[in-house]
């Protein structure tokens, strides 16, 4: 399984996210994550890795793992109302995994997290990156207007602008 892994990972070059994500798709992420921001006082981050280094494969990292790093890099918990989420996309395991701060998690259960990953999985399959990721934007979005409803003018604490790892 290791070795499998790390041919994958080593088989995914940089390049293919910055084809598959380009700078109009990359445009197109962020107003969508500014928009969804108008309507609560959440905060949405989005980060995209090609591979992980072969040593993060030989220590076994998963993307839950490296996802959870990235939440931590991008300072996704720092938000006054702990209700920070970060989409990470790992191409090369194919995985889409969603990391939510302490006050948010209390309000959403597992299972919406999971729902949205999968459907954003499945919009990948079909070749359809941009959609799928503005679909779970989206859906994150309404969960976040359920439970943050914006309240007046709110500060924007985290940048909209997506990653790339």
């Amino acid at each position: 399984m290791k070795l499998k892994r790390l041919l994958t990972h080593l088989m995914m070059p940089a390049w293919r996210v910055r084809r598959i994500f380009a700078t109009s798709v990359m445009s197109h992420i962020e107003k969508s994550i500014q928009m969804g921001e108008a309507a609560h006082h959440g905060e949405l981050r989005f980060a995209v890795e090609a591979s992980l280094h072969p040593l993060a494969i030989w220590r076994e990292v998963s993307a839950r793992d490296r996802a959870i790093e990235v939440f931590s890099q991008l300072q996704v918990w720092d938000t006054a109302s702990n209700n920070g989420v970060l989409i990470y996309l790992l191409l090369a395991d194919h995985d889409v995994e969603i990391v939510a701060d302490r006050d948010l998690n209390h309000r959403v259960d597992d299972q919406q997290w999971e729902q949205i990953c999968r459907d954003m999985e499945a919009e990948f399959r079909a070749g359809r990156f941009e959609d799928g990721v503005v679909a779970g934007i989206n859906a994150i979005n309404h969960l976040l207007v359920s439970h943050y409803p914006n309240r007046g003018p709110d500060q924007n604490e985290l940048s909209d602008k997506p990653v790339l790892l």
